[in-house]
């Protein structure tokens, strides 16, 4: 099956930041799979440890572990406990996709009652990705 649960490297569940605990939980778990730093297979903690490690309640993991298992991306083995499953990876690369997708549409909707031609944007979003090819220490600062 897969290796004992491990830490995960979650960055912190608040209430100040956007969206429900359980929803920062889910994006969380989504991101460790899609940026491989969470495998197939790969155990994750219980409830309780998990809400221990991040300060929410046991309810709160629960319903972010139901929502993963219901999208594909873990799987429950009763006894056994919680693992990442093989599709895992497709699955949040969907997701991730779709809500890039999602932020573009955005973009060239704030973009255009702004003036711009749907041209306009597409410079714009050709010069970021230029600008994001570039080393850090080579970018211009405004």
């Amino acid at each position: 099956m897969g290796s004992a649960p491990r830490k995960l490297t979650l960055p912190p569940i608040s209430a100040a930041e956007p969206g429900t605990l359980y929803q920062q939980i889910v994006e969380g778990l989504k991101r460790e799979v899609s940026e491989g730093r969470l495998a197939a297979g790969a155990a994750l903690p219980s409830f309780r440890s998990l809400a221990e490690e991040l300060l929410v309640s046991v309810i709160t993991v629960k319903r972010a572990y139901e929502e993963l298992e219901r999208d594909g991306i873990i799987y429950r083995r009763q006894g056994l406990g919680t693992f990442v499953s093989t599709a895992a990876v497709d699955r949040s690369r969907d997701a991730k996709t779709q809500r890039a997708r999602d932020l573009l549409r955005e973009a060239l909707r704030e973009g255009t009652e702004a003036g711009l031609t749907g041209k306009d944007v597409q410079h714009l979003l050709q010069s970021i990705v230029q600008e994001e090819r570039e080393p850090r220490h080579a970018r211009k600062r405004d």
